[in-house]
C-alpha cells in the first residue's frame, strides 16, 4: 500500500493564470488530457446518516470513501474508487466498471457484485450492506492536471465545481448541474516521498495555506 502526501489550497481565477505559465514550464501535462485538461465527473455515496460527510466537516482524522468516476463522458472507462485518507496521506485503489455495472449501483442493483472476486467491488459491498451506502451527489468540474516523475509528483489545477444538488443519474451527461457556492478552484498537489525543489517554488503563493476543501462536503451543502 502506497501512502501519497496530499496538500490542497484554495484559489482564484488570476492564481491559476499564473499556476498554469509556472507548471508549463516545469512538468508535463498528462498524457489523458485533451489540450490540457479533461472533464470529471464523480458520483459520491454516503450513509444514510452521512458518515463521511459528517467525518470530513468534524476534521476526523482517518476516512474513507467510495465515489464512481467518469472522464469526458467516455462510458468506456468508469472507475469505481476507495479513497482513504489518514491526516495529510492518502491512499486510492479502484477498479474498472462498465457502464452497466455502473448503472445497476446507481439503481441500487447490488446483489452481483456479492460473487465479484474483486477486493474494490467486493470492499464497496460490504460497505453497502454494514453501513447503507447509497448514491448522494453528482461532482462535475474541469481539471488541468500536471505530472514530474521525480517524487511521482501529479498536480492539478480544478475549476468550474458544480454540483448534481439531488440528481444522481450518473451516466446521464444531461443531467443538469450548477456551480457551487463561490465557485472557488482548487490548487491540488500529490507526492510520494519528497516534493522537489522546483515544484515546491512553482506552486509558491502569497497568502495561501494549506486547506481541507472537499469538493464532495461544499456540494453536499445545498441538500
Amino acid at each position: 500500500m502506497q501512502f501519497r502526501h496530499e496538500a490542497k489550497h484554495e484559489i482564484n481565477r488570476s492564481d491559476v493564470i499564473v499556476l498554469r505559465q509556472r507548471l508549463r514550464a516545469v512538468m508535463k501535462s498528462d498524457s489523458y488530457a485533451i489540450n490540457g485538461q479533461y472533464k470529471i465527473r464523480s458520483l459520491y455515496f454516503d450513509s444514510l446518516a452521512d458518515k463521511a460527510l459528517r467525518e470530513k466537516l468534524d476534521g476526523v482524522d482517518i476516512r474513507e470513501k467510495y465515489r464512481i468516476r467518469l472522464y469526458n463522458h467516455d462510458l468506456s472507462f468508469i472507475r469505481l474508487e476507495r479513497k482513504f485518507k489518514q491526516g495529510g496521506l492518502g491512499y486510492k485503489n479502484s477498479t474498472v466498471l462498465t457502464p452497466e455495472q455502473a448503472q445497476a449501483i446507481v439503481d441500487g442493483n447490488v446483489s452481483w457484485m456479492s460473487d465479484n472476486d474483486d477486493e474494490v467491488i467486493l470492499g464497496f459491498y460490504l460497505r453497502i450492506r454494514n453501513e447503507g451506502l447509497v448514491a448522494k451527489v453528482i461532482v462535475d468540474y474541469t481539471r488541468e492536471p500536471f505530472v514530474f516523475g521525480p517524487g511521482n509528483v501529479r498536480v492539478a489545477l480544478d475549476y468550474n465545481i458544480r454540483t448534481g444538488m439531488g440528481c444522481t443519474d450518473f451516466l446521464n451527461s444531461a443531467c443538469v448541474t450548477v456551480p457551487i457556492k463561490d465557485s472557488p478552484c482548487i490548487l491540488e498537489v500529490k507526492w510520494d516521498n519528497y516534493l522537489p525543489d522546483v515544484i515546491r517554488d512553482a506552486i509558491q503563493l502569497e497568502s495561501r495555506r494549506n486547506g481541507a476543501f472537499s469538493k464532495y462536503a461544499a456540494s453536499r451543502m445545498y441538500d
